[in-house]
């Protein structure tokens, strides 16, 4: 009962529409006391023999007129209480999705896809049924339960009536201990399913890698497994699960049995007449759903309980990435500037990135290279602050990226990561993103800048095509520069591509480097490569090596100072010289 008490919260929100439909339910409880009534009357009339016609037409037509109204009052109910539930699963599942995007990246390393894709489905699921039919079976046991014991004690006999509930305490006893194993196992059960869902996301990702390493029969067989431990758990729930309903059954039986023998012996005795017993015992069939509305509530509330955990786990977990008191919203453009900047991942010992400073002017372009591991993302990432500085600044301007919002400060950034994204949609959509109401004619020019455009018109849908899931339809070159058209699109006052030049031919990447050239000549840009021929156009080039800079100054001015810098470059000139045949 300790979740009611947490939706608390949401049923104040539905206060009209929880309260009309309980009260709908209060009184089709009481007016399911009737028909029995009825059939005592009859039955009477019967045993007695002064049932006339007209007697028989009149409660016939009062019995046919209470299940009309029954059957309207049970429409209603529904309607108020299941589209309460109903809205809570979108109120929740908003929420989560809220949540999810504003979490830092740490987060999506700490937890899985298919975990948090079995919260937003499964989980939601589980608490809109508590919210729904946890609510009705709640409120229609106790009403109707209620309602039937004191007329069987009131109206019929109270030592009969206590006769038949003596079993009722061992039906109490069961279900409490069922509930609390099938919560138990309901946690488990969910923990499985999280697990397949994971590796069926994983699978569909991945599925050119696997088709690559042919270990379709590999991946069969590891599918197979998990599946099968998600039969298993479900198993386990189920066996639990099963055991509610015999055991109220059998409880229920035991009742009926006291009823018939003592009433009986009642009836024969002259204390009740033949309808009070035909009475009692309907009554007693209306109580079998109560009983069995309460032990199927504690299933439905242990899942839910289990689910709402879950969900109220992930909801509690703090934002690492906030906005301070008194930010602007207004970020004015000017020179770019990395102040003594240090950054530590959480849970690392070592800095990734260590006293940096860099200035870079308005309009100019910096190239950062080095080896792999040696900082480069990291410094692109603090700039849209998907992490924050350990020590040191980072400022746009007059203004520390800290003092304005986050909106503010990522709509004046275009980010092209290393790992691009392309979403199920057509390839205008996709390169739209950011900018919907983007006309056809914007993003044909942004795509001529990426070197993409010759390739879309070759298409039969051309920008209509559809991409696929995470754009598997196209080669990684395309993605790439679809991912680059998307970013200049926005025409941001920074743009950075981060090695997303790696996957296109020297060619190619002559001719996108010539294109941002003079579409962006009054605005800044920053690239990282690993081949330095994307970035020896750069104003400012600085080379990392662990976590610092160690060489910094344009392509002549490095190449002259002969360091790691000029060797690699020599060395990837020789490289390409060979590939194209040269000597």
């Amino acid at each position: 009962m300790l979740l009611f008490k947490d939706l608390m919260w949401f049923f104040k929100l539905e206060k009209k529409s929880y309260g009309m439909g309980i009260l709908v339910l209060v009184f089709v409880a009481l007016i399911n006391l009737f028909p029995p009534y009825a059939v005592r009357v009859i039955v009477d009339g019967i045993s007695k023999e002064n049932l006339s016609q007209g007697i028989l037409l009149k409660w016939s037509l009062l019995l046919l007129f209470a299940g009309f109204l029954v059957y309207g009052l049970r429409y209603v109910w529904r309607l108020m209480i299941f589209g309460a539930s109903a809205r809570l699963a979108r109120l929740l599942r908003k929420q989560l999705f809220s949540h999810f995007t504003f979490l830092s990246p740490q987060f999506y390393q700490e937890h899985r896809t298919g975990d948090l894709m079995a919260h937003a489905t499964n989980d939601i699921q589980a608490i809109e049924m508590t919210a729904g039919l946890g609510v009705l079976t709640f409120i229609d046991s106790l009403t109707t339960g209620g309602l039937v014991v004191f007329s069987m004690a009131f109206f019929i006999s109270w030592k009969l009536t206590l006769i038949t509930l003596l079993p009722m305490p061992l039906m109490a006893w069961s279900t409490s201990y069922y509930g609390t194993l099938l919560h138990k196992r309901f946690h488990k059960a969910q923990a499985a399913f999280s697990d397949l869902n994971d590796k069926v996301l994983e699978n569909i990702s991945g599925v050119r890698v696997i088709k690559t390493f042919g270990e379709e029969e590999a991946e069969k067989e590891a599918f197979r497994m998990l599946s099968a431990d998600v039969v298993e758990k479900n198993i386990a729930v189920a066996k639990v699960d099963a055991l509610f309903d015999p055991t109220i059954q059998l409880i229920i039986g035991i009742s009926f049995f006291l009823a018939i023998v003592f009433g009986a012996r009642d009836v024969v005795d002259g204390q009740l007449t033949f309808g009070q017993l035909t009475q009692f015992t309907i009554y007693l069939g209306q109580f079998i759903w109560p009983m069995l509305a309460f032990g199927w509530l504690f299933n439905i509330l242990e899942r839910g309980r289990a689910s709402y955990d879950r969900v109220e786990s992930l909801l509690k977990i703090n934002y690492q990435i906030f906005e301070r008191e008194g930010v602007t919203d207004q970020l004015h453009s000017g020179p770019l500037t990395y102040q003594r900047a240090s950054f530590t991942y959480p849970g690392a010992r070592l800095p990734v990135l260590e006293e940096i400073d860099i200035f870079v002017p308005q309009g100019q372009t910096l190239g950062v290279v080095g080896k792999t591991g040696s900082g480069k993302t990291t410094l692109f990432r603090l700039l849209i602050r998907e992490f924050d500085l350990s020590k040191g600044d980072l400022r746009i301007g007059k203004s520390s990226i800290y003092d304005v919002t986050l909106k503010a400060l990522r709509t004046a950034i275009g980010y092209v990561p290393q790992d691009h994204f392309l979403f199920s949609a057509s390839i205008a959509e996709n390169i739209a993103f950011g900018k919907p109401s983007a006309i056809q004619e914007e993003i044909q020019a942004v795509a001529e800048i990426a070197a993409i455009d010759k390739d879309i018109l070759r298409f039969d849908e051309q920008y209509s095509t559809l991409v696929g899931d995470r754009g598997v339809t196209l080669s990684g070159g395309q993605k790439q520069r679809i991912s680059i058209a998307r970013a200049l699109l926005l025409e941001p006052e920074i743009l950075i591509l981060d090695d997303s030049l790696s996957a296109v031919d020297a060619k190619t990447e002559k001719a996108i480097l010539q294109g941002l050239k003079a579409k962006r000549s009054q605005k800044t840009t920053l690239i990282s490569s690993h081949r330095l021929s994307a970035i020896e156009h750069a104003d400012l080039i600085i080379v990392l090596q662990n976590g610092k800079i160690a060489e910094r100054g344009s392509h002549p001015e490095l190449m002259a100072f002969d360091g790691w810098y000029a060797a690699t470059y020599r060395s990837q000139q020789l490289e390409s010289l060979i590939e194209e045949g040269g000597s």
